[in-house]
């Protein structure tokens, strides 16, 4: 478990949260510019220290100003990954690497030099100088460095941020090896939606300096109540498995948790009983009242309407549903809401475009 409680004021600016989060997994601090995400950060890895703080990294205490105890970020069992990579440019990419293997002892080594480059694609890069590596060479070559002091907790402050669309899709699939493949947990600040569904498996919802919500990605993006379910990009994580493949149309089954229901989702090969996680985007589903078979749209699921929400554009609503114990959201206009008379407890079915789940 990590516990942090930080009370810090700047002029314009303070921060006051006090958050519980899981010791596993991918953590996500997400907000807007200015929210407190990198305070917080800098404040757990020592580099801030602030006024009223308790953090407590599993067994260890690293600040309780009650106490008066403060550990110094270089005795803080941290991987640190910034913007940007920060590579020394007189070195080559393993003497760089080298330099975070060295800041660790050998018996107290969990990630080698192997496991890092293999797990970051990086094994042909290894004589390069950073001069002659793309953006998101530079930052796995980063993370790497970072994974091979041997970390308690990963702290990465939008890693992806000064990347373009192609270069964070580049990176991506390798954040997530991280997360399937290491123990290591990970904090991760970012303003991107769509990066952090991918990703995480907490979110902590920060603004003005203020924790919001703090839970289960999946609970967290469906609550109507905070201001991400307001943005084009709103929508829920779906985690499921893999129940068939149809090769000649690249279709892909994935059962839906804790139920006999199946969505289809265009995808590469992957074999049954493989954990798949999808995003649906509310803007992406669509409601009637029966359903209908004569529809090039392939998934149709039996709901329940749970609640709704007037939407921050005037002329739509959201529509918060229940498909068999998993939530879906749903951005439909005022207009279509009064024809089909949706209200919370009725039985509808959500219809949503394979092409349009994004996996």
């Amino acid at each position: 478990m990590i516990d942090a409680r930080l009370k810090i004021a700047y002029s314009g600016f303070s921060l006051d949260v006090d958050l519980h989060l899981p010791g596993r997994g991918v953590t996500a601090l997400y907000g807007h510019s200015g929210s407190g995400k990198t305070t917080c950060l800098r404040c757990i890895a020592g580099l801030e220290r602030a006024e009223q703080g308790f953090i407590k990294v599993n067994d260890e205490v690293w600040q309780d100003s009650e106490r008066r105890i403060f550990v110094p970020p270089h005795k803080r069992s941290i991987g640190y990954v910034f913007q940007e990579a920060s590579l020394f440019p007189h070195l080559s990419v393993l003497a760089n690497l080298q330099f975070g293997l060295k800041r660790i002892a050998k018996a107290q080594r969990r990630v080698d030099m192997a496991q890092a480059t293999e797990l970051l694609g990086i094994g042909h890069l290894l004589e390069r100088h950073p001069q002659h590596l793309s953006g998101g060479e530079r930052q796995r070559v980063g993370i790497a460095r970072a994974l091979l002091t041997s970390p308690k907790l990963l702290l990465m402050d939008e890693p992806l941020a000064a990347l373009d669309s192609q270069r964070k899709n580049e990176i991506l699939p390798y954040l997530q090896r991280l997360h399937d493949e290491l123990e290591i947990p990970v904090l991760y600040v970012s303003h991107a939606q769509d990066e952090v569904a991918r990703l995480a498996d907490h979110l902590v919802l920060l603004s003005d300096g203020k924790a919001l919500a703090s839970g289960p990605i999946g609970e967290t993006l469906a609550r109507l109540d905070l201001p991400m379910a307001m943005g084009d990009d709103a929508g829920v994580i779906i985690e499921g498995q893999v129940s068939a493949y149809d090769a000649e149309y690249q279709l892909l089954s994935l059962q839906l948790p804790a139920t006999a229901m199946n969505i289809r989702v265009t995808h590469a090969p992957m074999a049954v009983g493989q954990a798949l996680r999808c995003k649906v985007h509310a803007r992406d589903i669509s409601l009637a009242l029966h359903n209908s078979e004569a529809s090039s749209i392939l998934n149709r699921l039996p709901v329940t309407v749970v609640s709704e929400l007037a939407a921050d554009n005037a002329a739509h609503v959201l529509i918060r549903l229940d498909a068999g114990g998993t939530p879906l959201l749903a951005r439909i206009t005022r207009f279509s809401r009064d024809q089909l008379g949706i209200h919370p407890g009725q039985h509808l079915w959500a219809q949503i475009k394979a092409v349009a789940v994004l996996a």
